[in-house]
């Protein structure tokens, strides 16, 4: 009797784990499914010109919104966590890095990419159209990414679900009345309706986060150099995401390097199964690791186990839905079926580095983090240039599950190092011998 007891009690307690799971990957599927459909709209109104030049410009935004703010959304998760009351300096801390650095990448966009992309005839409505898309897809995003962290941080999943379901929703929203409804047909037209829409959406995230309370600006120095660590590796990473296109670009077929484009973006989306895992559990592993991170060591292993369920699971379902994928973004893209079956699998590996390095970085350990993250964009970026560029596109594929596994042997290998380390820390602090 005490031992089945003691097994309810244990489903009892992951009822609340599982209904937020379930409630965070449903958000996070349907904004997947949302931006897709959005994609999807201005692919085939936008036409081949036009959105080649919008995918290019958001690839580089795309780069640049890692380097907004600085990475401070992440101390903003990891503190406020454990420690409800600091939010008010917290939230002060990310909109001063936000205003500041999203108005130094600004004037830098807005002084170097007209001089490579032509939005419009006339010189000065390019400046400022471009000018326009870049406080779009840099600051806007970054400052809506913002307010869905903020509510992780307090743990209200049900508000962080809504800010990313609203977000996507109302960019489908805004291309299908844009493309469809009005006839918006140019970038310069699309430009201009992306832009009202984000403006929106953030004043209703403004609304949304007002009853926390009202920030206190000031800049807390000691989590600047922890930041930096946890964003470079997002920008280094961002980079190694589009190596692989830009050479494809030049060495194939357009359609070759379209339909890779759009399977990539298919697979990453995928990935979301296993993010929402983690988007929960992170505060949680925030606050077991916050004595040492051998504490939260026990959780760690569940939520690999977890994970890799999920991964496997996810993998297998692309590759059956595969076949229907034509049906969305049109019968021209002739291997997009092949290219998201051989790709798919590649979520296994994926999903088991991302839960070594989640748990270093809810442990504060943004060093070792960065640095697997860091050292594998960069090394991952320069094999998919050589293989591509020396067999297309069979050397992007697998250069793809190489860099993958690389990652996951290094990042559970510095996973293991940081936990010998917090064990033997904490050994020595009990037993009286002051820690190294």
């Amino acid at each position: 009797m005490g031992e089945h007891a003691s097994r309810i009690r244990n489903l009892r307690a992951l009822l609340p784990h599982a209904a937020a799971y379930a409630a965070s990957g449903g958000s996070l599927i349907v904004s997947s499914a949302a931006q897709l459909l959005t994609f999807a709209i201005l692919a085939r109104f936008l036409g081949v010109d036009e959105f080649s030049l919008f995918v290019a410009i958001t690839a580089l935004s795309n780069v640049a919104v890692h380097l907004c703010g600085l990475g401070a959304t992440e101390c903003l998760v990891r503190r406020v966590a454990r420690d409800q009351a600091i939010y008010p300096t917290f939230l002060g801390h990310n909109l001063i890095l936000i205003a500041t650095t999203g108005l130094l990448l600004l004037v830098i966009g807005a002084a170097a990419l007209p001089f490579f992309f032509q939005v419009a005839e006339s010189r000065l409505a390019n400046v400022l159209l471009i000018t326009t898309m870049l406080a779009t897809n840099i600051v806007l995003v970054r400052a809506i990414l913002f307010t869905e962290q903020v509510f992780i941080a307090f743990s209200n999943f049900g508000a962080a679900n809504k800010a990313v379901m609203g977000f996507a929703l109302i960019r489908t929203a805004a291309a299908a009345l844009a493309c469809i409804v009005f006839g918006v047909s140019t970038l310069q037209g699309w430009i201009i309706w992306q832009f009202a829409a984000h403006a929106l959406f953030l004043a209703a995230c403004v609304a949304a986060l007002r009853p926390l309370g009202p920030p206190r600006f000031r800049i807390v120095r000691e989590e600047l150099r922890l930041g930096l660590y946890f964003s470079i590796p997002f920008i280094l990473k961002a980079a190694r995401q589009n190596a692989d296109l830009v050479v494809l670009s030049l060495v194939t077929s357009a359609e070759i390097m379209s339909s890779y484009s759009v399977a990539r973006r298919i697979i990453e989306s995928s990935y979301l199964s296993v993010d929402a895992l983690n988007r929960i559990l992170y505060p949680g592993t925030a606050r077991a690791s916050a004595a040492g991170l051998h504490h939260a060591s026990a959780r760690v292993g569940r939520i690999f186990l977890v994970a890799l369920t999920i991964s496997v699971a996810a993998a297998v379902a692309v590759f059956l839905l595969a076949p229907v994928l034509p049906y969305l973004f049109g019968h021209e893209y002739t291997s997009l079926v092949q290219f998201v079956r051989y790709l798919c699998w590649v979520l296994i590996p994926v999903s088991c580095w991302a839960i070594a390095l989640e748990a270093l970085g809810a442990a504060g350990h943004q060093g070792s983090r960065g640095a697997v993250l860091g050292g594998g964009s960069l090394l991952g970026a320069a094999l998919a240039a050589w293989a591509t560029w020396y067999a297309p596109p069979a050397g992007t594929i697998v250069s793809y599950y190489v860099i993958e596994i690389v990652m996951t042997i290094a990042a559970w290998l510095v996973y293991f190092r940081v936990l010998a380390r917090s064990r033997n820390g904490g050994l020595s602090i009990r037993s009286g011998v002051p820690a190294e």
